[in-house]
């Protein structure tokens, strides 16, 4: 025994050394996932949409692709002589700048006299470099002076302030992620020692998602933006640490009944790694499903995010085993587990739970049912809208301030036209109608002339028989009134006969990407559910219990968007959520709240197999119940960690899984399906042959 031992523990520290190799050449890379990100409107941008060919279009009539920054000066009093002496020098440098495309345009005086704008153009093709771009702005045109506020808004100001969000990801949220995981492992174990290897094993995970990540995000194989990026760390640390916490927990009640320690992590591994690996593979093939959807920022979290998974439920099953190995048991001193000794889970608060259930099964799934209906009546206040550029960040930036400035004094589309090519034959029509439709305050075609607004008679560019217009929207252009103008502008305009019209812009880009997500929900959502139903019925093979498994979960979505949308507007003052945010919840919520009942699940029917359905329910409740809660616990306070990102989309999708994941870990999961299941009986294997043979030897005891 000794000899086996031996080589059982030479293993052990052969996979460790080999994983602590591979985590040494991996860790760099996951502080360089942001050289390889990109967050410019592109990557967000509708592969098919309208917008996308207005784009393609809008690149005959400009040698460089520009994005525009908006400079804008405001004096309440009145712009001086002195200001506008100051706003010429400003101009003249920002021309020398690298990255602007000149000469610049004449600065745009408002009608009432109160401000200066100066429209900036940016090469296009500078990426993320744009944000350098804008900060040279800024610091050319300096801070407020004397009454004279000076903000540099636009498309170029708002990608500026969203790369400096991002950049936040990868050393504050890592940091936030690992201090919270931390803290609930020490609360857990109540241990000096044992939570070093789930966070160990959980940063080796982050490690090698990072690699693979980094490489086929350099390699132009995936797209990462800072919002997969984000999301990928709070997902792995909060999975790896769940999965931890599973094995660990195993291994502990096996060390309760075997002596060695190889034993005993045989059994656990045997034990949980079914639960683990199912659970990985529900939120893996959800999170793949994105790749059916018609937004590239949604196909870029799938396979990032499935990859995360992927590399942690690798690292959890080799590398987490052989820590605990060489750990033994002295790895939970000072609670040593001790053959013969009774686990104090077997008769602690979750077998008391056990036990209320049994005696009340009926009445506690029929009221938890009715508690979370009642919840999702919240849903009438959830207004699904694209939040807009002031609505975005949790909190003021420049880019907000700068477009709340031209509100004040001018058409607010001014600066973020909607562009409208269409043929030279029908181009005057086309802009007479366009010109007649409610939120169009101008329309005026491009012409040759190199800066400024052309002349009235001057003739419109003409590129392969195309001319285009500019349409300035009297409402801010990511305002609800600006999409209303644009949806209102695309119908007149098509209905010009052999115009072949297209509408692009800044606001097209938001309504194609709105329309986008709402034909993503009802193609991806159905998928989903089909792909989790058909691995749930080949985990517990039955069809019953994967339905109803199912349907507690929706309830549980439905429920949390209802508070969600109680707090986002009463607490957290939100104006809304994106479009986004309904599909992005119901793939977390779903496949991540899935996992807990998986959890629960497999191991009643493990001991169903034993004792009966009845007796197995209680004794899978009251075995798991503290790890699966300890896991919600984790989970939700992981991706809590989103918050610490000044990003309203991000917050607001942290905030939903965080709620989410505490009701089904701490309502569904502990009292609405043990309990439907212990009503049920054995017909919730149906039809599989234990519904039978459980009834029978049912029936039997009870006769």
């Amino acid at each position: 025994m000794s000899g086996r031992g031996g080589r059982v523990t030479l293993v052990a520290l052969l996979v460790v050394l080999a994983w602590l190799v591979i985590g040494g050449v991996a860790g760099p890379y996951s502080g360089r996932l942001g050289e390889v990100a990109t967050n410019d409107n592109a990557s967000f941008l509708p592969a098919d949409a309208e917008a996308t060919r207005a784009q393609e279009l809008s690149k005959r009539f400009v040698d460089d692709p520009i994005v525009p920054a908006l400079v804008v000066y405001e004096r309440t009093a009145g712009v001086t002589d002195a200001d506008r002496q100051r706003i010429a020098a400003d101009v003249a440098r920002f021309a020398e700048i690298p990255g602007v495309v000149g000469p610049l345009p004449p600065p745009i005086p408002s009608e009432d006299g109160q401000a200066v704008q100066v429209v900036v153009p940016i090469d296009d093709d500078r990426g993320e470099e744009i944000g350098t771009v804008v900060e040279e702005l800024r610091d050319v045109a300096g801070a407020d002076r004397d009454g004279l506020a000076v903000d540099v808004a636009g498309p170029a100001g708002l990608l500026a302030d969203l790369i400096e969000v991002f950049s936040a990801i990868d050393g504050t949220l890592l940091l936030v992620t690992l201090c919270v995981v931390l803290v609930i492992l020490l609360v857990v174990y109540r241990s000096p020692v044992l939570w070093i290897f789930p966070l160990l094993a959980a940063g080796m995970s982050f490690g090698l998602a990072s690699v693979f990540v980094y490489l086929l995000a350099d390699a132009g194989a995936i797209t990462l933006n800072g919002q997969a990026q984000g999301i990928l760390t709070v997902l792995v640390f909060g999975a790896g640490t769940d999965y931890a916490l599973l094995l660990v927990a195993r291994y502990r009640e096996e060390l309760h009944r075997l002596e060695r320690p190889w034993d005993a992590m045989k059994a656990a591994w045997r034990g949980a790694a079914p639960a683990i690996v199912a659970s990985a593979g529900t939120v893996i093939v959800s999170l793949l499903c994105l790749l059916l959807s018609s937004l590239n920022s949604n196909r870029a979290l799938g396979p990032v995010s499935a990859i995360g998974i992927a590399a942690t439920l690798l690292v959890m099953l080799t590398f987490l085993p052989a820590l605990l190995l060489l750990g033994g048991r002295w790895a939970f001193w000072p609670r040593r587990p001790l053959v013969g000794r009774a686990d104090p889970r077997t008769d602690g608060i979750w077998s008391r739970v056990a036990r209320f259930v049994a005696r009340r099964a009926r009445v506690v799934w029929l009221v938890t049912s009715v508690v979370l209906a009642a919840s999702a009546i919240g849903l009438t206040q959830l207004g699904v809208t694209t939040l807009g550029q002031s609505d975005l960040f949790t909190e003021r930036t420049e880019s907000v301030a700068g477009q709340e400035a031209i509100a004040r004094h001018y058409p607010a589309g001014t600066g973020s036209p909607a562009t409208i090519f269409t043929t030279q034959e029908t181009a005057r029509q086309v802009a007479e109608v366009a010109q007649g439709v409610p939120g169009v305050a101008a329309v005026r075609p491009v012409t040759d002339a190199p800066t400024g607004p052309p002349a009235p008679t001057a003739p419109p560019k003409v590129v392969d028989g195309i001319v285009q217009l500019e349409a300035t929207l009297a409402d801010p252009p990511d305002s609800d009134g600006a999409e209303r103008a644009i949806r209102d502008l695309r119908v007149a305009v098509h209905a010009v006969p052999n115009s072949r019209s297209v509408v692009g812009g800044f606001t097209a880009i938001n309504v194609d990407t709105a329309d986008a997500s709402r034909r993503d929900q009802n193609v991806i959502i159905p998928v989903v559910l089909l792909v989790i139903a058909i691995i749930l019925a080949l985990l517990l093979r039955a069809v019953l219990a994967p339905v109803l498994l199912i349907a507690t979960v929706l309830l549980s979505f439905a429920a949390t968007l209802g508070l969600c949308a109680l707090i986002f507007k009463y607490v957290l003052d939100f104006p809304g959520v994106d479009a986004s945010f309904p599909l992005f919840a119901f793939v977390f919520l779903v496949a991540l709240g899935i996992d807990y009942n998986i959890f629960l699940m497999s191991r009643v029917r493990e001991e169903s197999v034993r004792r009966g359905t009845r007796a197995g329910v209680l004794t899978g409740l009251a075995v798991t119940g503290g790890v699966i809660t300890s896991a919600g616990i984790v989970l939700a306070a992981t991706f809590s960690a989103l918050a610490v990102l000044p990003l309203v989309v991000l917050v607001e999708l942290g905030v939903a899984v965080a709620v989410g994941v505490l009701i089904d870990t701490i309502v569904v999961r502990s009292l609405l399906v043990p309990a439907l299941s212990y009503d049920i009986g054995p017909k919730i294997w149906w039809p599989g042959r234990m519904s039978r043979a459980d009834g029978e030897r049912e029936a039997q005891r009870a006769g």
